[in-house]
């Protein structure tokens, strides 16, 4: 843990949290991203979808989803 300290002028409590706020945003570790999910090694994406019945079925089936 590292302390400041003012050297010289009269900083206010706002413009101390102010400056304090600045330096952690800027040494803050960035949030790793998370893992991307990789659906072509699953067996369930090479399933076929239950083909639609009714009206409007031939419509639909070509629809992503």
């Amino acid at each position: 843990m590292t302390h400041l300290r003012i050297v010289r002028g009269d900083a206010t409590p706002e413009e101390v949290a102010a400056l304090v706020i600045a330096l952690a945003t800027q040494t803050a570790p960035t949030p790793e991203a998370p893992p991307k999910q990789e659906n072509w090694r699953n067996p369930l994406h090479a399933m076929r979808k239950p083909l639609p019945v009714g009206q409007g079925a031939w419509r639909s089936s070509g629809l992503p989803g």
